[in-house]
């Protein structure tokens, strides 16, 4: 009872101090992506980002990361998972071009051949994060990488 106690009093503690930034720190944000994750034909795709903004140098970065559901037309369903690095060139603000490295994991499902996870995702994506007032973005990107071949998305969101 008092580490469920104390581990609550941290989490709390540790959101008060995030939200109470002046600076909008996180984003979250929901796209869509038409993406090659079958061999045989492109997918259409959702995604769901969250990150969160460092300054560990003076360039700025973050840390987050990203679901993408994607089908296909011959019945063939991936579910990706990934976590991600990201590195902005503006070295001003958490906008503009971006690059970021994912990894993470995926499961394939194919018809007639149920689940079958593949252990590992790698992937490059990049992109161009533009601000839409002082609150919402646009974030078009193109990423590459295994066990997708690539894909192309736009997600839209709001720092927080």
């Amino acid at each position: 009872m008092k580490k469920a106690a104390f581990v609550s009093v941290l989490i709390l503690a540790v959101c008060v101090n995030v939200f109470a930034q002046e600076e909008k720190k996180m984003a979250a944000g929901l796209g869509a992506e038409l993406n090659m994750n079958s061999c045989e034909m492109f997918a259409g795709a959702l995604a769901l980002s969250f990150d969160y903004n460092l300054l560990i140098s003076s360039s700025p970065s973050a840390v987050g990361f990203i679901v993408t559901g994607s089908y296909n037309l011959k019945d063939t369903r991936v579910m990706e998972f990934a976590a991600f690095f990201r590195w902005y060139f503006n070295e001003e603000r958490h906008q503009g071009w971006f690059t970021q490295m994912e990894a993470g994991y995926s499961l394939i499902s194919e018809e007639g051949d149920g689940h079958l996870p593949s252990p590992f995702l790698a992937g490059l994506r990049a992109g161009y994060r533009l601000p839409l007032g002082s609150s919402f973005f646009a974030e078009p990107y193109a990423r590459f990488g295994y066990s997708f071949f690539w894909g192309l998305g736009v997600i839209g969101g709001m720092r927080f």
